[in-house]
């Protein structure tokens, strides 16, 4: 949430709760909205990957940081760190811009 913005009681979000500006500054938004995404692609491929360790290896992280990605934690992985696992593990993480 943005240091500047009180917590809005009874404001409703539609979509990503990222991508409002009622709670989170437009770009730092975006960028959280990306990472999130490329989280969420990540668990999903999780589940076909076998066990933890095998995904570290296939990742090129430790076990540790493969068990951050199951658990959702955002905040512990950049989005250029998280572009690449998801390269590495097969994703094709892509980037589309629009006016």
């Amino acid at each position: 949430m943005s240091k500047n913005k009180e917590p809005v009681i009874g404001h409703i979000t539609k979509g990503s709760v990222f991508l409002d500006p009622e709670l989170f500054e437009p770009a730092r938004g975006v960028e959280l909205h990306m990472r999130a995404e490329l989280l969420r692609g990540l668990e999903h491929w999780l589940k076909t990957a076998g066990t933890q360790a095998a995904a570290a290896k296939v990742l090129g992280v430790t076990q540790a940081r493969v068990s951050d990605i199951k658990r959702g934690k955002i905040t512990s992985f950049s989005l250029d760190l998280l572009v690449r696992l998801a390269a590495r593990a097969g994703l094709k993480p892509k980037l589309k811009i629009a006016a």
